[in-house]
C-alpha cells in the first residue's frame, strides 16, 4: 500500500506525483478477491495464464563481510529472497501467504493513511496463487529473473507479474533489501525494519550500490544452488530438484522503480545478466541536479527496456526519454537496443501489485475523502486495471522470451490494438 506523503517523493526511490483525477469506476481484474463475515477484504493475485502451476520457496542468503551504511551494528549482510518456480505435482502443498506477517502489519498502517480502518483487508488471510515448497516441475531448466522492488517496497508486492513470468516458464528470484524495506521477516524471529534517511543524492548513490552488491550475493546463491549446494543461511532445504531447474546461462532482471535503476547498474558491472528491465526507475542519483550515474553514462551494451507511465516533473510531462534527460541520456549512450514502452494513463505505482489491489478496495469498500483519492489518483492514474495488468504481463514475459530464449515475440515489434494501454516511444 501507500501514503498520500509518499505519492509525492522522488520518482527515483518511491513513488509518482502526479494529482491525476480518480476515475469515477474501475474495471476490475476478475481475480480478486472475497470478503470475509467481518467486511474484510481477502485479497488473491491475478490468476496466471500460463501452462504452469507456480511453487514459492524462500531462501535466506548472508554475505558475512558487508553490513549496511545505515545501520553501525549490522555486521553481516541478511538478504531474503522468495524464488518462485514452475511446480509440478502439488502432492497437496498450500497457497502461500501473500505477504509475511510484519509487512502485512505495515501495509495495514498504511491503509490506516489512506483513510481506511486497518482491518479493511485482512492480509493476514490473503494468498499467493503459488503453492508453497509445491514440488519443481521436471521439465526444466528454466531462464531465471531476478526481481528487485521500489524504495521501502517489498518483493512480494508485484506478485502478479512475477507469477505470470512463472506460469509460462521462469524462475523468478524476488529480493528484500533490509533496512530499505518497510519490514522483513527473517527465519529466525528477527524483524529487520527500515532505517531509511530522507532523500538525497547521496542517500541515493547508497541504495543503488548496497542493491547491487545484494544483486551480486543472490546471483552467487542461485549459482551455488545450481551446482548442487545448499546457500541457505539457515539450513533449510530447498525444495527438491529446484537447483537442476536453474540455467544459470539464461538470466535477466527487472525492477520497479529504485529497483530498476539497480537493473540498469548491475548490467555495468555483472555480465551473469543478460538482459534487463527497468519499471518507472528514474535513472540518476537525482535527475533535476543533473547527478547522474554511470548507467546515464554508459548504457547498455545488453538488452535493456524502459516501461515508463503517467507525468512527471513541475512541468508534467510524459515519463519517458522525449522529455526526461536521465532516460535520454542512457538510451544515447546504449551500445545495445533499449525498449521504450509507455502507459500515457498510468502512473510510478501501476507496475506494482497496486494496480490491482487499490481498484479491488474500491469496488469493496468504497472509501471516499481526499486522502483516499488523492492516494489512488498519484498511484495508479486513470489506466484500465485490468488492461494495464494484462499488458504489463504481456510485454514482460515477451521481452524476457525474446532475449533469454531467443522467441520471436510479434507483440514486441509495435504497437497493438490488443494493448492499447500501451505506447512504443519512438514508433510512429
Amino acid at each position: 500500500m501507500i501514503t498520500a506523503s509518499s505519492v509525492r517523493r522522488k520518482r527515483i526511490l518511491a513513488y509518482g506525483s502526479a494529482a491525476l483525477v480518480l476515475a469515477a469506476t474501475f474495471s476490475i481484474p476478475t481475480v480478486v478477491t472475497a470478503v470475509t463475515d467481518s467486511g474484510s477484504l481477502v485479497l488473491t493475485p491475478p490468476e496466471p495464464t500460463g501452462p504452469y502451476a507456480v511453487g514459492r520457496t524462500e531462501l535466506h542468503l548472508v554475505d558475512p563481510d558487508r553490513g549496511h551504511p545505515w545501520v553501525e551494528e549490522a555486521t553481516t549482510r541478511d538478504v531474503m529472497v522468495s524464488v518462485w518456480y514452475p511446480a509440478g505435482e502439488d502432492g497437496g502443498a498450500e497457497p502461500a501467504p501473500y505477504v509475511t506477517p510484519s509487512v502485512a502489519g505495515a501495509l495495514k498502517s498504511q491503509l490506516e493513511q489512506g483513510g481506511l480502518h486497518r482491518d479493511a483487508v485482512d492480509l493476514a488471510a490473503s494468498r499467493a496463487n503459488a503453492l508453497q515448497d509445491a514440488a519443481v516441475s521436471d521439465a526444466g531448466p528454466f531462464p531465471v529473473v531476478l526481481y528487485s522492488p521500489g524504495f521501502r517496497e517489498s518483493r512480494f508486492l508485484n506478485t502478479s507479474n512475477i507469477e505470470e513470468l512463472v506460469s509460462h516458464g521462469y524462475v523468478v528470484a524476488a529480493m528484500d533489501h533490509p533496512y530499505e524495506t518497510l519490514a522483513v521477516d527473517m527465519p529466525d524471529g528477527r524483524v529487520l525494519r527500515t532505517n531509511a534517511p530522507s532523500y538525497s543524492a547521496d542517500v541515493a548513490r547508497e541504495v543503488i550500490a548496497v542493491r547491487s552488491e545484494d544483486v551480486g550475493l543472490v546471483l552467487d546463491g542461485l549459482t551455488e544452488l545450481a551446482g548442487g549446494g545448499s546457500p541457505d543461511a539457515s539450513g533449510q532445504e530447498p525444495p527438491a530438484g529446484l537447483g537442476e531447474a536453474l540455467d544459470m546461462d539464461a538470466v535477466g532482471m527487472f525492477g520497479h522503480s529504485a529497483g530498476g535503476f539497480t537493473a540498469a547498474e548491475v548490467m555495468l558491472v555483472d555480465d551473469r545478466v543478460d538482459a534487463g528491465i527497468n519499471m518507472e526507475g528514474s535513472i540518476g542519483y537525482h535527475v533535476g541536479d543533473e547527478v547522474w550515474a554511470e548507467s546515464n553514462l554508459r548504457g547498455t551494451d545488453r538488452p535493456f527496456a524502459l516501461l515508463t507511465a503517467g507525468l512527471s516533473g513541475s512541468a508534467r510531462k510524459p515519463h519517458h526519454s522525449g522529455y526526461s534527460p536521465g532516460y535520454r541520456m542512457f538510451v544515447e549512450a546504449s551500445s545495445a537496443h533499449v525498449l521504450e514502452l509507455y502507459m500515457a494513463d498510468g502512473e510510478h505505482m501501476s507496475y506494482t501489485d497496486q494496480q490491482w489491489i487499490l481498484p479491488a478496495i474500491e469496488e469493496y469498500h468504497h472509501p471516499g475523502g481526499d486522502a483516499w483519492r488523492n492516494l489512488v489518483s498519484g498511484a495508479i492514474g486513470t489506466v484500465d486495471p485490468e488492461g494495464s495488468v494484462r499488458t504489463q504481463r504481456a510485454h514482460v514475459t515477451a521481452f524476457f522470451d525474446t532475449h533469454l530464449r531467443g522467441q520471436d515475440t510479434p507483440v514486441l515489434d509495435g504497437p497493438s490494438p490488443d494493448f492499447p494501454e500501451m505506447e512504443f516511444v519512438g514508433h510512429d
